[in-house]
Protein backbone atom coordinates (compact mmCIF):
# COMPACT_ATOMS: atom_id res chain seq x y z
CA UNK A 1 0.00 0.00 0.00
CA UNK A 2 1.53 3.31 -1.09
CA UNK A 3 2.08 6.02 1.46
CA UNK A 4 -0.19 9.09 1.03
CA UNK A 5 1.71 11.99 -0.45
CA UNK A 6 2.44 14.77 2.02
CA UNK A 7 1.58 17.62 -0.39
CA UNK A 8 -1.83 16.08 -1.16
CA UNK A 9 -2.42 15.62 2.56
CA UNK A 10 -1.64 19.33 2.98
CA UNK A 11 -4.35 20.12 0.45
CA UNK A 12 -2.49 20.39 -2.87
CA UNK A 13 -3.16 17.44 -5.16
CA UNK A 14 -0.63 17.72 -7.99
CA UNK A 15 -1.80 14.54 -9.68
CA UNK A 16 -5.41 15.72 -9.72
CA UNK A 17 -4.25 19.02 -11.16
CA UNK A 18 -2.34 17.25 -13.93
CA UNK A 19 -5.32 15.02 -14.69
CA UNK A 20 -7.68 17.98 -14.97
CA UNK A 21 -5.24 19.98 -17.10
CA UNK A 22 -4.90 17.06 -19.49
CA UNK A 23 -8.35 18.00 -20.82
CA UNK A 24 -7.16 21.46 -21.89
CA UNK A 25 -6.09 20.70 -25.49
CA UNK A 26 -9.59 19.55 -26.42
CA UNK A 27 -11.21 22.50 -24.64
CA UNK A 28 -8.96 25.03 -26.37
CA UNK A 29 -9.13 23.77 -29.97
CA UNK A 30 -11.81 26.31 -30.88
CA UNK A 31 -9.53 29.21 -29.89
CA UNK A 32 -6.51 28.26 -32.01
CA UNK A 33 -4.94 30.87 -34.31
CA UNK A 34 -2.31 30.08 -36.93
CA UNK A 35 0.17 32.41 -35.21
CA UNK A 36 0.35 30.16 -32.14
CA UNK A 37 3.52 28.08 -31.81
CA UNK A 38 3.93 25.04 -29.62
CA UNK A 39 1.22 23.69 -27.34
CA UNK A 40 -0.49 24.67 -24.13
CA UNK A 41 1.42 23.71 -21.00
CA UNK A 42 4.86 25.19 -21.59
CA UNK A 43 6.54 27.76 -19.38
CA UNK A 44 5.31 30.46 -21.73
CA UNK A 45 2.84 30.83 -24.57
CA UNK A 46 4.33 31.44 -28.02
CA UNK A 47 2.72 33.74 -30.57
CA UNK A 48 4.42 34.73 -33.83
CA UNK A 49 2.95 38.11 -34.72
CA UNK A 50 2.59 38.57 -38.47
CA UNK A 51 4.38 41.92 -38.70
CA UNK A 52 3.92 42.03 -42.50
CA UNK A 53 0.29 43.00 -41.89
CA UNK A 54 1.35 46.25 -40.18
CA UNK A 55 3.62 49.20 -40.84
CA UNK A 56 3.99 50.07 -37.14
CA UNK A 57 2.27 47.45 -34.96
CA UNK A 58 1.56 48.49 -31.39
CA UNK A 59 0.80 45.80 -28.81
CA UNK A 60 -2.02 46.66 -26.42
CA UNK A 61 -2.46 44.79 -23.15
CA UNK A 62 -4.91 44.79 -20.27
CA UNK A 63 -5.55 42.76 -17.13
CA UNK A 64 -8.74 42.48 -15.10
CA UNK A 65 -11.06 40.33 -13.04
CA UNK A 66 -14.83 40.00 -12.62
CA UNK A 67 -15.03 41.26 -9.05
CA UNK A 68 -17.73 40.07 -6.70
CA UNK A 69 -19.86 38.73 -9.54
CA UNK A 70 -18.04 35.56 -8.51
CA UNK A 71 -20.17 35.51 -5.34
CA UNK A 72 -23.25 35.00 -7.52
CA UNK A 73 -21.56 32.12 -9.35
CA UNK A 74 -20.69 30.51 -6.00
CA UNK A 75 -24.24 30.91 -4.67
CA UNK A 76 -25.76 29.34 -7.79
CA UNK A 77 -22.97 26.82 -8.38
CA UNK A 78 -22.92 28.08 -11.95
CA UNK A 79 -19.44 28.52 -13.42
CA UNK A 80 -19.75 28.06 -17.19
CA UNK A 81 -20.09 31.75 -18.12
CA UNK A 82 -17.80 33.54 -15.67
CA UNK A 83 -14.76 32.94 -17.90
CA UNK A 84 -16.63 34.34 -20.88
CA UNK A 85 -17.44 37.43 -18.81
CA UNK A 86 -13.77 38.00 -18.18
CA UNK A 87 -12.67 37.54 -21.80
CA UNK A 88 -15.34 39.94 -23.06
CA UNK A 89 -14.48 42.54 -20.44
CA UNK A 90 -10.81 42.46 -21.41
CA UNK A 91 -11.61 42.52 -25.16
CA UNK A 92 -13.69 45.66 -24.63
CA UNK A 93 -10.92 47.36 -22.69
CA UNK A 94 -8.49 47.12 -25.60
CA UNK A 95 -11.16 47.60 -28.28
CA UNK A 96 -11.55 51.24 -27.24
CA UNK A 97 -8.02 51.82 -28.57
CA UNK A 98 -8.90 50.14 -31.85
CA UNK A 99 -6.98 46.98 -30.99
CA UNK A 100 -7.73 43.51 -32.34
CA UNK A 101 -7.33 40.81 -29.63
CA UNK A 102 -4.58 38.27 -30.25
CA UNK A 103 -4.25 36.08 -27.18
CA UNK A 104 -5.51 35.70 -23.64
CA UNK A 105 -4.06 34.18 -20.46
CA UNK A 106 -6.02 33.28 -17.35
CA UNK A 107 -5.28 32.86 -13.67
CA UNK A 108 -7.42 30.68 -11.38
CA UNK A 109 -6.67 30.51 -7.68
CA UNK A 110 -8.63 28.16 -5.41
CA UNK A 111 -8.36 26.35 -2.11
CA UNK A 112 -9.35 22.97 -3.51
CA UNK A 113 -9.45 22.12 -7.20
CA UNK A 114 -12.89 20.84 -8.19
CA UNK A 115 -12.65 19.18 -11.63
CA UNK A 116 -16.17 20.08 -12.80
CA UNK A 117 -15.77 23.70 -11.73
CA UNK A 118 -12.39 23.95 -13.49
CA UNK A 119 -13.85 22.48 -16.68
CA UNK A 120 -16.83 24.85 -16.65
CA UNK A 121 -14.63 27.90 -16.12
CA UNK A 122 -12.21 26.95 -18.91
CA UNK A 123 -15.13 26.18 -21.22
CA UNK A 124 -16.33 29.75 -20.66
CA UNK A 125 -12.85 31.13 -21.39
CA UNK A 126 -12.72 29.09 -24.59
CA UNK A 127 -16.17 30.19 -25.74
CA UNK A 128 -15.31 33.85 -25.17
CA UNK A 129 -11.95 33.58 -26.93
CA UNK A 130 -13.43 31.76 -29.93
CA UNK A 131 -16.18 34.37 -30.34
CA UNK A 132 -13.59 37.17 -30.28
CA UNK A 133 -11.07 35.37 -32.55
CA UNK A 134 -8.57 35.37 -29.70
CA UNK A 135 -6.49 32.36 -28.71
CA UNK A 136 -6.38 31.09 -25.14
CA UNK A 137 -2.63 30.64 -25.09
CA UNK A 138 -1.95 29.72 -21.50
CA UNK A 139 -2.73 30.26 -17.86
CA UNK A 140 -2.09 29.29 -14.27
CA UNK A 141 -4.17 27.24 -11.85
CA UNK A 142 -3.02 27.61 -8.25
CA UNK A 143 -4.20 25.35 -5.42
CA UNK A 144 -3.86 27.30 -2.16
CA UNK A 145 -5.54 25.50 0.74
CA UNK A 146 -6.48 27.75 3.63
CA UNK A 147 -6.36 30.85 1.48
CA UNK A 148 -9.93 30.80 0.10
CA UNK A 149 -13.21 29.86 1.72
CA UNK A 150 -14.55 26.42 0.79
CA UNK A 151 -16.11 26.38 -2.67
CA UNK A 152 -14.64 29.75 -3.68
CA UNK A 153 -11.98 30.84 -6.13
CA UNK A 154 -10.65 33.95 -7.83
CA UNK A 155 -10.07 34.69 -11.49
CA UNK A 156 -8.07 37.19 -13.46
CA UNK A 157 -7.20 37.46 -17.11
CA UNK A 158 -4.64 39.20 -19.28
CA UNK A 159 -5.24 40.05 -22.92
CA UNK A 160 -2.80 41.17 -25.60
CA UNK A 161 -3.93 42.75 -28.86
CA UNK A 162 -2.47 44.77 -31.71
CA UNK A 163 -3.32 47.97 -33.53
CA UNK A 164 -1.64 49.90 -36.34
CA UNK A 165 -0.04 52.93 -34.69
CA UNK A 166 -1.53 55.39 -37.20
CA UNK A 167 -5.03 53.93 -36.65
CA UNK A 168 -4.90 53.91 -32.85
CA UNK A 169 -7.80 55.85 -31.31
CA UNK A 170 -6.82 58.79 -29.13
CA UNK A 171 -9.80 60.85 -28.07
CA UNK A 172 -7.61 63.31 -26.20
CA UNK A 173 -6.33 64.48 -29.59
CA UNK A 174 -9.39 63.95 -31.80
CA UNK A 175 -12.52 64.74 -29.76
CA UNK A 176 -13.97 68.19 -30.54
CA UNK A 177 -16.72 70.44 -29.25
CA UNK A 178 -19.94 69.62 -31.08
CA UNK A 179 -19.17 65.91 -31.46
CA UNK A 180 -22.05 63.54 -30.74
CA UNK A 181 -22.06 60.82 -28.09
CA UNK A 182 -23.72 57.51 -28.97
CA UNK A 183 -24.59 54.90 -26.36
CA UNK A 184 -24.56 51.18 -27.14
CA UNK A 185 -26.72 48.89 -25.03
CA UNK A 186 -25.53 46.69 -22.20
CA UNK A 187 -27.53 43.64 -21.15
CA UNK A 188 -27.27 44.21 -17.42
CA UNK A 189 -24.60 44.87 -14.80
CA UNK A 190 -21.88 43.20 -16.92
CA UNK A 191 -19.06 42.77 -14.37
CA UNK A 192 -19.25 45.95 -12.30
CA UNK A 193 -21.17 47.28 -9.33
CA UNK A 194 -21.86 43.86 -7.84
CA UNK A 195 -20.79 44.75 -4.31
CA UNK A 196 -23.43 47.47 -4.15
CA UNK A 197 -26.02 45.43 -6.06
CA UNK A 198 -25.56 42.45 -3.71
CA UNK A 199 -25.93 44.71 -0.68
CA UNK A 200 -29.18 46.15 -2.06
CA UNK A 201 -30.71 42.92 -3.34
CA UNK A 202 -29.61 40.45 -0.68
CA UNK A 203 -29.20 42.57 2.48
CA UNK A 204 -31.64 45.46 2.05
CA UNK A 205 -34.41 43.76 0.02
CA UNK A 206 -33.78 40.22 1.35
CA UNK A 207 -34.04 38.63 -2.11
CA UNK A 208 -32.62 35.17 -2.79
CA UNK A 209 -30.55 34.37 -5.91
CA UNK A 210 -33.09 31.77 -7.05
CA UNK A 211 -36.08 34.05 -6.39
CA UNK A 212 -38.18 35.12 -9.36
CA UNK A 213 -38.51 38.91 -9.42
CA UNK A 214 -41.66 40.24 -11.09
CA UNK A 215 -39.98 43.41 -12.34
CA UNK A 216 -37.31 41.33 -14.08
CA UNK A 217 -39.51 38.57 -15.43
CA UNK A 218 -37.07 35.86 -14.24
CA UNK A 219 -34.90 34.95 -11.28
CA UNK A 220 -32.49 37.42 -9.76
CA UNK A 221 -29.67 34.92 -10.28
CA UNK A 222 -30.39 34.69 -14.01
CA UNK A 223 -30.31 38.48 -14.21
CA UNK A 224 -27.05 38.87 -12.34
CA UNK A 225 -25.33 36.09 -14.33
CA UNK A 226 -26.01 37.63 -17.74
CA UNK A 227 -22.80 37.41 -19.77
CA UNK A 228 -20.88 40.65 -20.22
CA UNK A 229 -21.43 41.80 -23.81
CA UNK A 230 -18.40 41.86 -26.13
CA UNK A 231 -18.21 44.94 -28.34
CA UNK A 232 -14.89 43.97 -29.94
CA UNK A 233 -16.19 42.69 -33.32
CA UNK A 234 -18.61 45.62 -33.55
CA UNK A 235 -15.85 48.14 -32.89
CA UNK A 236 -13.61 46.59 -35.55
CA UNK A 237 -16.39 46.68 -38.15
CA UNK A 238 -17.24 50.31 -37.37
CA UNK A 239 -13.61 51.42 -37.59
CA UNK A 240 -13.16 49.61 -40.89
CA UNK A 241 -16.22 51.33 -42.32
CA UNK A 242 -15.88 54.86 -40.94
CA UNK A 243 -12.20 55.50 -40.14
CA UNK A 244 -10.59 55.08 -43.53
CA UNK A 245 -6.94 55.67 -44.28
CA UNK A 246 -6.33 59.12 -45.71
CA UNK A 247 -9.64 60.56 -44.51
CA UNK A 248 -10.58 62.30 -41.24
CA UNK A 249 -11.72 59.87 -38.54
CA UNK A 250 -15.48 59.79 -38.14
CA UNK A 251 -15.23 57.85 -34.88
CA UNK A 252 -13.14 59.87 -32.45
CA UNK A 253 -13.24 57.68 -29.33
CA UNK A 254 -14.88 54.78 -27.54
CA UNK A 255 -15.31 54.36 -23.78
CA UNK A 256 -16.03 51.05 -22.06
CA UNK A 257 -18.53 51.82 -19.30
CA UNK A 258 -17.23 49.65 -16.49
CA UNK A 259 -16.35 50.43 -12.87
CA UNK A 260 -16.83 54.17 -12.41
CA UNK A 261 -19.77 54.33 -14.80
CA UNK A 262 -20.09 57.34 -17.09
CA UNK A 263 -18.48 59.74 -14.66
CA UNK A 264 -15.07 58.07 -14.46
CA UNK A 265 -14.76 56.27 -17.82
CA UNK A 266 -15.77 58.84 -20.44
CA UNK A 267 -13.24 61.46 -19.19
CA UNK A 268 -10.42 59.03 -19.98
CA UNK A 269 -11.08 59.75 -23.67
CA UNK A 270 -11.45 63.55 -23.49
CA UNK A 271 -9.09 66.46 -24.12
CA UNK A 272 -8.62 68.86 -21.22
CA UNK A 273 -10.83 71.54 -22.79
CA UNK A 274 -13.93 69.41 -23.40
CA UNK A 275 -16.72 67.92 -21.32
CA UNK A 276 -19.35 65.36 -22.23
CA UNK A 277 -22.96 65.92 -21.24
CA UNK A 278 -24.96 62.69 -21.04
CA UNK A 279 -28.72 63.20 -21.11
CA UNK A 280 -30.70 61.00 -18.73
CA UNK A 281 -33.77 59.45 -20.30
CA UNK A 282 -32.29 59.39 -23.80
CA UNK A 283 -32.07 55.58 -23.82
CA UNK A 284 -34.27 52.73 -22.64
CA UNK A 285 -33.19 51.78 -19.14
CA UNK A 286 -33.18 48.07 -18.33
CA UNK A 287 -35.52 46.77 -15.60
CA UNK A 288 -32.64 45.82 -13.27
CA UNK A 289 -31.45 49.43 -13.16
CA UNK A 290 -34.98 50.76 -12.68
CA UNK A 291 -35.30 48.37 -9.75
CA UNK A 292 -31.99 49.47 -8.24
CA UNK A 293 -32.97 53.12 -8.64
CA UNK A 294 -36.47 52.64 -7.18
CA UNK A 295 -35.62 50.45 -4.20
CA UNK A 296 -31.92 50.79 -3.59
CA UNK A 297 -31.95 54.00 -1.59
CA UNK A 298 -28.86 55.20 -3.46
CA UNK A 299 -28.35 58.78 -4.61
CA UNK A 300 -29.04 59.03 -8.34
CA UNK A 301 -25.66 60.60 -9.09
CA UNK A 302 -23.91 57.63 -7.48
CA UNK A 303 -25.91 55.17 -9.56
CA UNK A 304 -24.42 56.68 -12.72
CA UNK A 305 -20.93 56.38 -11.25
CA UNK A 306 -21.26 52.77 -10.09
CA UNK A 307 -23.40 51.09 -12.75
CA UNK A 308 -23.47 51.25 -16.54
CA UNK A 309 -27.23 52.00 -16.31
CA UNK A 310 -27.89 50.17 -19.60
CA UNK A 311 -25.05 51.61 -21.71
CA UNK A 312 -22.03 49.31 -22.04
CA UNK A 313 -20.01 51.35 -24.54
CA UNK A 314 -20.07 54.94 -25.75
CA UNK A 315 -18.77 56.31 -29.04
CA UNK A 316 -17.88 59.92 -29.73
CA UNK A 317 -18.44 60.61 -33.43
CA UNK A 318 -18.37 63.47 -35.92
CA UNK A 319 -21.76 65.21 -35.87
CA UNK A 320 -22.35 65.01 -39.63
CA UNK A 321 -21.94 61.21 -39.57
CA UNK A 322 -23.63 60.43 -36.26
CA UNK A 323 -26.84 59.12 -37.85
CA UNK A 324 -24.88 56.88 -40.22
CA UNK A 325 -22.82 55.38 -37.39
CA UNK A 326 -25.96 54.89 -35.31
CA UNK A 327 -27.66 53.03 -38.16
CA UNK A 328 -24.62 50.79 -38.61
CA UNK A 329 -24.64 49.87 -34.92
CA UNK A 330 -28.33 49.08 -35.05
CA UNK A 331 -27.87 47.07 -38.26
CA UNK A 332 -25.36 44.94 -36.34
CA UNK A 333 -28.22 44.02 -33.97
CA UNK A 334 -27.23 46.30 -31.11
CA UNK A 335 -29.65 48.82 -29.70
CA UNK A 336 -28.09 52.26 -29.60
CA UNK A 337 -29.13 55.85 -29.01
CA UNK A 338 -27.81 59.40 -29.24
CA UNK A 339 -27.25 60.12 -25.56
CA UNK A 340 -25.18 63.30 -25.39
CA UNK A 341 -22.72 65.74 -26.85
CA UNK A 342 -19.27 67.20 -26.37
CA UNK A 343 -19.18 70.74 -24.98
CA UNK A 344 -16.58 73.21 -23.75
CA UNK A 345 -15.24 72.16 -20.36
CA UNK A 346 -12.40 70.77 -18.30
CA UNK A 347 -12.34 67.05 -19.19
CA UNK A 348 -15.34 65.88 -17.19
CA UNK A 349 -18.56 63.95 -17.83
CA UNK A 350 -21.84 65.33 -16.50
CA UNK A 351 -25.07 63.34 -16.40
CA UNK A 352 -28.00 65.76 -16.58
Amino acid sequence: MSKPKAYAAAGVDIELGNTVKATLPDLLKSTHRREVLGSVGGFGGLFALDVKKYRQPVLVSSVDGVGTKLKIAFALDRHDTIGEDLVNHCVNDIAVLGAEPLFFLDYLGTGKLEPHVFTEIIRGFARGCAANKCTLIGGETAQMPGFYQAGEYDLSGTIVGVVEKSRMLNGQKSVKRGDVVLGIESNGLHTNGYSLARKIFFEKLKFKPSQRIAELGHSLGDELMRVHVSYGPLVQSLLKKFNRVGKPDVIRAFAHITGGGFVDNIPRTLPANCDVVVRKGSWEMLPVFRLLAAKGGVDEAELYQVFNMGIGMTAVVAPDQADAVLRSIQKAKFRAWTIGEVVKGTGECRVE
